[in-house]
């Protein structure tokens, strides 16, 4: 499938929510439990996915639509989100979330992109050339890779609780 904003805001959009309704109210064994050193909660991936509306998704295309290639993308610290959220409550970090990312579509809205706005191309300190449509489209798979995520991470706290039915269910394996 091409790149299509409305189709790809259908999805941020959602994201949030799905997020706020599957964590919102869990004791903490269900948001602080993770597959082992150094791998992401679902208190991670909410912070993590609040650094990527602060410092990467639209900051980065702004690079691409006013710079395009002449300035490169600031370099994307993933581990950000362990300094700044450590102590902080997950409802707090959900509104923030949902508060951000509302903000931000708003903006991606109003900049009106026509396909030769997408075409654009910006430089990625790591992949190199990159399209504004591939940096947004890319945004959306991120998404739903951290909602695969966590639901993952949340699964296997039952792994051993499920016992044969192991063998049947693949977010087990």
């Amino acid at each position: 499938m091409d790149y299509n904003l409305d189709q790809a805001c259908a999805v941020l959009e959602r994201t949030p929510r799905v997020l706020q309704s599957l964590l919102s109210g869990l004791p903490p064994g269900w948001t602080t439990c993770n597959e082992g050193p150094a791998t992401w909660s679902p208190f991670d991936v909410i912070g993590h996915l609040i650094d990527g509306e602060e410092t990467d998704w639209i900051p980065r295309a702004r690079i691409i639509l006013e710079h395009g290639e002449a300035r490169p993308f600031t370099p994307f610290d993933r581990f950000r989100h362990a300094r700044l959220n450590h102590g902080r409550p997950l409802e707090e970090l959900l509104e923030r979330f949902a508060s951000q990312r509302f903000s931000n579509l708003a903006a991606l809205r109003g900049w009106h992109l026509t396909p030769a706005d997408l075409a654009r191309t910006g430089i990625h300190p790591e992949l190199g050339r990159v399209t504004l449509a591939q940096h947004l489209a890319t945004w959306v798979a991120h998404d739903l890779d951290h909602i695969g995520q966590t639901v993952r991470v949340m699964a296997k706290q039952y792994a051993q609780a499920a016992g044969p039915w192991r063998a049947y269910l693949r977010v087990l394996q």
